[in-house]
This record gives structure tokens, C-alpha cells and sequence, in this order.
């Protein structure tokens, strides 16, 4: 599994407790540090979404124009290849 399949939930549940901590007991360190950690987390794992699918896309172009190169054949090799 990649790295943000865990950052960003666990992200999102530092927040929510951060945010149920305060509603409960009116701690505002928790607020703080929930919300603060949470936040951090998922802004991390949100980037490194954006750099797999960045990597995903790269290697699908190379590798299609790889096939395109091996068998000359338009479709699905030199549309995917030339899309990209």
C-alpha cells in the first residue's frame, strides 16, 4: 500500500478528535494539537496523491509509447501514448 492510503485517514481522525476533545471538555491544546497534527497529515498525504498520479502518468506514457514503438499499431499504443 502507498503512504497516503494511511495519512490521510488518520489525518482526518486526529481532527475529529482534536475537534470532539474541545466540543467535550472545552480544551483548546486539544483543539490545537488535533487539529494541527490532522491538518499537517493530510496536506502531506494529498501531495504525495498528487505525485503517484503525476508518476502514473508518466510511466503509462512511456510504456505505451514503448508498445507503439514495438508494433507501429495506432490503437490503443499510439493514441494513449500521444494523449499524454
Amino acid at each position: 500500500m502507498h503512504d497516503f492510503c494511511f495519512t490521510i485517514p488518520y489525518g482526518l481522525l486526529l481532527l475529529s478528535g482534536g475537534v470532539i476533545g474541545y466540543a467535550k471538555k472545552g480544551s483548546t491544546a486539544s483543539l490545537a494539537g488535533g487539529c494541527g497534527n490532522g491538518f499537517i497529515l493530510i496536506l502531506a498525504g494529498v501531495l504525495s496523491l498528487n505525485a503517484f498520479k503525476k508518476l502514473c502518468a508518466v510511466v503509462l506514457t512511456w510504456v505505451m509509447g514503448q508498445r507503439y514503438l514495438q508494433t507501429s499499431k495506432i490503437m490503443p499504443a499510439g493514441v494513449v501514448a500521444g494523449i499524454r
